[in-house]
Parts: structure tokens; C-alpha cells; sequence
């Protein structure tokens, strides 16, 4: 191989590098677009709020899903706001309550079903 060509190939993995290794550099934690979560609700009464926080935190925040959520197997998507992916989930039912649901890795789960225990 000549040495023009190997001066070509070193710089332009040079160039590729920092592009290449970007993702690797981003701190621990870093937010992220997080895919459709889907609400599986399998109890008896109807989901009437959905929130999600930061793990550890008691900063929820309220995700919209339109009309109640009726029990029986009915499941809706839905968008969860950009973040980390340990979160702490709270489903408000129709009857008053409330379930934490703590430390879900929403980047490796994408759903939640919710029974009638």
C-alpha cells in the first residue's frame, strides 16, 4: 500500500472518529427519545390519570390519555416525554387509586400491564 493512500485512510477514519464515537461520549444518564409505551389495563376500574418522573424523584409530570381508560384488556400508546430511562410511573384510578410503579427502564420495556391484584 503507498503512503499517499495509508495519509488518505488515516485521515479519514481521523474524521470519522469523533462522528463514529459520539454516542460514546454522552455522560451517563443522558436524555433520550424513548419509543410508544403501551397501558395495558386489566383491572376492573378504568385508568383516569397517567404521570411518569425521574427514578427517585417526586417530580411527576401528567401524560395525556384522553378519555378514561376502561379495565378489561383495553390498551392505549403512548408518548412518554424525552428523559432518562429509569422512571417512576403513577396510574390514577377511577376509584380513587393511586399506584406507584418505581424504577422502569422505559428504554428496555415498553409497556405496562396493570392486574386486578
Amino acid at each position: 500500500m503507498s503512503r499517499n493512500r495509508i495519509a488518505v485512510i488515516a485521515a479519514t477514519l481521523a474524521a470519522a472518529m469523533p462522528a463514529a464515537c459520539a454516542h460514546l461520549a454522552a455522560p451517563t444518564g443522558a436524555a433520550r427519545e424513548i419509543a410508544p409505551f403501551e397501558l395495558v389495563n386489566a383491572t376492573f376500574d378504568s385508568v383516569t390519570g397517567f404521570a411518569v418522573a425521574p427514578a427517585g424523584s417526586a417530580a411527576f409530570h401528567d401524560v395525556e390519555i384522553g378519555p378514561p381508560l376502561q379495565g378489561g384488556l383495553n390498551r392505549l400508546s403512548l408518548e412518554l416525554p424525552a428523559g432518562d430511562c429509569l422512571r417512576d410511573l403513577r396510574v390514577s384510578f377511577r376509584n380513587g387509586r393511586v399506584l406507584d410503579v418505581p424504577g422502569i427502564d422505559v428504554c428496555r420495556r415498553h409497556g405496562l400491564r396493570l392486574t386486578a391484584n
